[in-house]
């Protein structure tokens, strides 16, 4: 068959299991600690890398994900430094509060008004700002350095290993692939996808058998 028809089949499986994930999503406030995390990667070229905002429980339990543009940074070479300008003179600059307006967004979605939930992340400076506007919830802000040793007894373990998992799992996010994502839709499909066979598939151990996150959280 044609690399199209099976892009169609998984565009549209992407698209089932959104749906699938936010009507077994609990609707009430998580009553665990959450940990909120970027992860990077890009699409079409590292000229337009992005973050996939998780926020994922005590549990393992993905609770859900967006999307937040980034303009390319680091070192570039003069050249594609002139390159960068180019794209974004003919398709625009990316918004440079975009972590912040969807951190927010996303906080909003899983945290209902009223609520209150213990908030783990590391120390990115558009966390509190996304949180400050968030006044008719409750949060208890935990930060730790992205720099601290990724152990089991990292607060931020649960979306560490999420980030590794995807990377492990998902051939467009792998480093120096030439499987990349030719487009953000697709990566949040795939994202989708993965996300339903973290939460209700995969089991939270490979050698012990404990069972899903989504059994862990008494979801199924």
């Amino acid at each position: 068959v044609s690399h199209s028809t099976i892009r169609g089949l998984s565009d549209r499986l992407g698209r089932h299991c959104h749906l699938l994930q936010e009507q077994l999503r609990p609707a009430a406030c998580p009553r665990e600690p959450i940990v909120l995390d970027g992860f990077r990667t890009f699409e079409h070229s590292q000229y337009w890398p992005m973050d996939l905002n998780l926020v994922v429980g005590q549990s393992l339990f993905v609770y859900g994900f967006n999307d937040a543009e980034l303009r390319r940074s680091g070192t570039m070479r003069p050249k594609q430094r002139a390159r960068r300008l180019e794209l974004e003179k003919k398709f625009g600059r990316p918004d440079p509060q975009a972590t912040r307006r969807q951190v927010e967004k996303l906080l909003r979605r899983i945290v209902p008004p009223g609520g209150a939930v213990v908030l783990r992340t590391d120390e990115h400076r558009a966390y509190p700002q996304s949180i400050s506007r968030l006044k008719d919830r409750r949060f208890q802000h935990d930060r730790t350095s992205s720099k601290a040793a990724r152990t089991t007894r990292n607060p931020l373990f649960p979306v560490n290993l999420s980030d590794m998992l995807l990377r492990h799992c998902s051939s467009n996010h792998k480093r120096e692939t030439i499987a990349f994502s030719k487009s953000r839709q697709s990566i949040l499909y795939r994202a989708a996808i993965w996300t339903v066979w973290r939460n209700y598939m995969k089991d939270r151990s490979e050698n012990a058998k404990r069972g899903t996150p989504a059994m862990a959280r008494g979801i199924l």
